[in-house]
């Protein structure tokens, strides 16, 4: 009986032992996770919670809180015609620079995926560095780069004749956009080209192979075995150009501010410019704007996951 006793006791001390060795595991796991699940709560889920909450508000930013006045500042954006114009800038800059950034990175893809190209791996790092370059960074070089004063592309078109007088890109309506559009094109042309370039790697080279014995030419093959095994990353690189166009507020600010006349002022600088840059501060408006702003953000991330889930959907079928 003693003998009996004293195994179950074993055992039981064992199979608790066993336990505690088990939950310790989480335990460290949970206290590793901790200073991230904190610092994201303080500058993440804080942040967009408060924004959804002072966009109820009258707020200037120098009291300790606003006063509650409900949907009032969503009424007064809708019937603010700076803030269409706003929408219609970024639309019209997203319209530019994403069929152009999709396509002009897919065609250097194709070139610097060619093996007997010369010097490619130079050539991808070189347009890669603008990614790792920060946009405030650019903005201001660019400044220089397009001074109608002493800038090299105003000397340059000058020396050549193209022009008769310097030309202010930057800070001509005509002009601003179209220029901002250009460098942010060229900033950020080396993110796709990655893409396009993971995408064309993962293609078969037996099937070019099999292509070629049958006489087929780089057009027709192009056409007939790259693009449709492209399309699935297609959708995909499409709509992480359109989500990437919308964040252009340190390079717009640093570029333009948002000028001349407003004709460069996009969402966030609309945001930016009633939060911190007026005269009388108004939060509980911008965060309206900015509320506003994630709700389209929102709605590009479903689409990002569904034409994800979609596209591979379609490529394991095929």
């Amino acid at each position: 009986m003693i003998n009996a006793r004293h195994r179950f006791g074993k055992k039981l001390g064992n199979f608790r032992g066993s336990v505690r060795l088990q939950k310790i595991p989480y335990a460290w796991i949970y206290t590793f996770l901790a200073p991230t699940l904190i610092l994201y709560s303080m500058y993440t889920l804080w942040p967009i919670t408060a924004t959804f909450l002072y966009s109820f508000t009258d707020w200037t930013g120098f009291e300790r809180s606003g006063d509650f006045i409900g949907l009032a500042n969503y009424a007064e954006l809708f019937m603010d015609p700076m803030f269409w114009n706003s929408i219609r800038v970024t639309l019209t800059f997203m319209i530019v620079v994403v069929p152009l950034r999709v396509i002009l990175s897919l065609i250097v893809a194709i070139i610097l995926n060619w093996k007997r190209f010369p010097a490619r791996n130079i050539f991808r790092t070189a347009i890669f560095i603008p990614v790792v370059t920060t946009g405030a960074i650019i903005g201001v070089i660019m400044n220089m780069i397009f001074d109608p004063q002493n800038g090299p592309v105003n000397l340059i078109l000058t020396k050549l004749g193209f022009v008769n007088n310097s030309i202010f890109f930057l800070g001509t309506a005509d002009y601003a956009l179209m220029t901002a559009a250009a460098i942010w094109l060229w900033k950020w042309l080396g993110t796709c080209l990655i893409y396009w370039l993971a995408s064309l790697q993962s293609i078969p080279e037996e099937l070019y192979e099999a292509a070629k014995v049958d006489g087929a030419g780089p057009i027709k093959t192009f056409f007939l075995i790259t693009a449709p095994l492209l399309k699935p990353f297609a959708m995909i690189i499409t709509v992480l150009t359109i989500s990437d166009s919308m964040r252009v507020f340190d390079l717009m600010l640093t570029l333009t501010g948002g000028g001349p006349f407003f004709k460069t002022e996009v969402i966030e600088l609309f945001i930016y410019r009633w939060a911190f840059t007026a005269s009388i501060p108004r939060l509980g408006y911008a965060s309206t704007a900015a509320t506003l702003f994630g709700l389209f953000f929102i709605v590009i991330t479903v689409i990002q996951v569904y034409s994800k889930n979609l596209s591979f959907k379609k490529g394991g079928q095929n």
